[in-house]
């Protein structure tokens, strides 16, 4: 069951609870996080997290929607930050990142879709989300998260040249 321990602001707010559960879970060197996530919609989310943790000796992974078979490594690139390559790799991991994502009806995943295709690893399981979207497909009902991180983007100021 989760409680809310914390709350946050900003890009830091989003990726910093992130890193600290990583470095409580003291990873060896190797070792494997997996995002699952929709393609184009969740990865710039993915991204701002994986480049929180750059520096740690692990492998980042995406892997859209749950296909496995096209899971990607994500890399550093010089003067651009993090970006999913087209380096294929397998999938074991330690640490799993279910997308908020996920839940939008077209993907056609359940909460107990997710969860049984991630047990088989016994992960450590982490949801991030923006505007409450696992938290509406009541997936931590059935998922038992580590951590979840909610952003709530509201309000969102647009600014215009005035006529």
């Amino acid at each position: 069951m989760l409680q809310l321990k914390d709350k946050r602001k900003g890009v830091e707010g989003l990726s910093r609870p992130f890193k600290e559960l990583l470095m409580e879970y003291k990873l060896k060197d190797g070792a494997q996080i997996v995002y699952y996530g929709r393609p184009a919609l969740c990865v710039p989310y993915i991204m701002v997290k994986s480049y929180e943790i750059r520096k740690l000796q692990i492998q980042q992974v995406f892997v859209p929607l749950l296909d496995e078979s096209k899971a990607k490594v994500i890399k550093f690139v010089p003067d651009v930050g993090m970006q999913v390559s087209e380096e294929t790799t397998e999938v074991h991991p330690q640490v799993v990142v279910l997308m908020g994502g996920l839940t939008m009806p077209d993907a056609n995943i359940s909460a107990k879709m997710a969860l049984d295709h991630v047990s088989k690893y016994e992960p450590k399981i982490v949801g991030a989300c923006y505007m409450s979207e696992l938290f509406e497909a009541k997936w931590p009902d059935v998922i038992p998260f580590d951590l979840l991180v909610d952003g709530i983007i509201d309000p969102v100021y647009v600014w215009r040249k005035a006529d």
